[in-house]
């Protein structure tokens, strides 16, 4: 699997291309700003590219953009975004094309090489890899907001949802949770029954439809 990989610090740069090499991935270009990342995307057209938000030259958001201008270039190009911290606004930017092969993890992650290497084969793979810490900000929201939907969740629910919206399969779900994928599905459709979305065998479309959920609103 041919990956582009963009971040800025050496020492890390040159960790991931070992770490990713160890675990069978063939890092095409090792990019240290965002319009090198941007031009490797367009020439290479990689399986995966794994990309730091804060690239130079303006250190804010330049590995996201050039990822995402990338992206409206090659639809559905897999992209596994990087960052330090969570940022409500990095993951609405990804979602904001409805397609799938995205994926947002918090560098932290990358010390667990086995959750890191699984992230990248589900983004490469068209799927969507939420890091665990975004979903619970995102959920944290109705706490904030007395009316919210999501507060109408049940316990059971709510934790099928967090896992749901991380890109897990109902089968997953159920390893994770000790349920069987029968209890799944029927805590899936309930979900879907009181956020007011479509019901889909999809997915990757379900857990984008539960985000942009999620997301919307102050």
């Amino acid at each position: 699997m041919r990956v582009v990989l963009a971040e800025d610090l050496y020492l890390l740069r040159e960790g991931l291309k070992q770490l990713l090499t160890a675990h069978g991935f063939e890092v095409v270009a090792a990019v240290e700003t965002g319009p090198e990342l941007l031009r490797a995307l367009l020439d290479l057209r990689p399986d995966v590219a794994v990309v730091d938000v804060r690239l130079p030259p303006t250190q804010t958001d330049e590995g996201l953009q050039a990822a995402l201008a990338a992206r409206k270039q090659i639809p559905g190009l897999p992209v596994l975004v990087l960052s330090q911290h969570v940022e409500r606004l990095y993951a609405r930017e990804l979602l904001a094309d409805g397609t799938g092969g995205i994926g947002y993890l918090l560098k932290d992650r990358v010390f667990n090489a086995d959750q890191f290497v699984d992230a990248i084969r589900r983004v490469a793979a068209g799927g969507t890899a939420m890091d665990p810490d975004v979903i619970a900000k995102l959920l944290a929201q109705d706490e904030r907001r007395a009316e919210s939907t999501v507060a109408r969740l049940t316990v059971r629910e709510r934790e099928v949802l967090e896992l749901m919206a991380e890109g897990r399969s109902n089968a997953a779900i159920g390893q994770r949770l000790f349920l069987s994928e029968s209890a799944v599905g029927k805590h899936t459709a309930s979900i879907f029954g009181k956020l007011g979305l479509a019901p889909s065998d999809d997915d990757n479309r379900r857990v984008l439809a539960v985000l942009a959920f999620l997301d919307r609103g102050p």
